[in-house]
């Protein structure tokens, strides 16, 4: 199984979506996109065997594979469509949702972020009506200076956990983490339009997208980089932002219509065999 399928706790998601359980799940037959990009579904840098399947969230980001000459391309939907097709609905106990979950732009091992921590925080206070927490990537979060800019602002700060990395340390409960974050707060927050922005519209939060975009080290320009996406998707840029249009989108992007139904999954990840040897 290639590495990245693992990020998050991605296949562990599938996997008990397709009735396999919480054990480790079997290998996958394709390359599992992990993140919302404007490219072609996989990550700029990441191994990959030719031919391999591509296993899109969208319909948009198989167009876009598709126009750079990738042919075995499938839209399955995002992983976090499968997790909420399957999770625990808050119960009539779930306390109402309040404040804003923020989420600042992240690097990872290999890049780091160049920004000013200390204007989002003032740009943050003075936007954000309700309680803030803000959720720091495990790569940011270990930084003490980082984290302690946050916690010395006022905030609550968190961190949904490490997403596993070389098959490694992965950690099946990232995502359930946070989804239970997004369902306790009102609004989703960030300084860039990515995944975590369309899963807190999906788990039922009000979006915006401001701020100081930071740079990220080395950052790939090949598919247009923040500017195109600011153009591309104007509507969910800013302090406020149209939330039917939002749903919208976000259902498009997450590809939530393209969800496949049990066994069909089992059958398009190579999974029909329940007793496939685990990798």
């Amino acid at each position: 199984m290639h590495h990245a399928n693992h990020f998050y706790g991605h296949a562990h998601v599938l996997a008990r979506y397709a009735g396999l359980g919480d054990g480790h799940p079997p290998r996958i037959n394709g390359y599992i996109q992990h993140g919302w990009n404007i490219g072609d579904g996989l990550a700029p840098g990441h191994p990959y065997a030719e031919r391999t399947p591509s296993l899109l969230w969208s319909e948009q980001t198989r167009r876009r594979a598709w126009s750079v000459g990738r042919r075995n391309v499938t839209v399955i939907g995002a992983p976090f469509v499968y997790l909420l097709a399957t999770a625990r609905q808050p119960g009539p106990a779930q306390p109402e949702r309040a404040g804003t979950i923020w989420y600042p732009f992240h690097g990872w091992e290999g890049q780091h972020v160049k920004g000013d921590h200390r204007e989002l925080i003032a740009r943050i206070r003075d936007t954000e009506p309700g309680p803030v927490t803000v959720c720091l990537y495990w790569h940011e979060h270990r930084m003490r200076r980082v984290r302690r800019l946050y916690e010395n602002a006022g905030f609550r700060v968190v961190c949904h956990g490490y997403r596993g990395h070389w098959w490694k340390d992965t950690d099946p409960e990232f995502l359930h983490r946070q989804l239970a974050e997004l369902r306790r707060h009102a609004r989703v927050a960030s300084n860039r339009l990515t995944s975590a922005i369309f899963y807190g519209i999906a788990a039922g939060c009000e979006p915006a997208v401001y701020g100081d975009p930071m740079v990220l080290a080395a950052e790939d320009p090949t598919f247009g980089g923040t500017a195109r996406i600011r153009r591309q998707w104007p509507e969910l840029h800013g302090e406020q932002v149209h939330l039917p249009t939002a749903v919208e989108i976000a259902r498009a992007e997450l590809g939530t219509d393209h969800r496949h139904p049990p066994a069909a999954l089992r059958e398009l990840l190579g999974w029909a065999d329940p007793q496939e040897e685990t990798t």
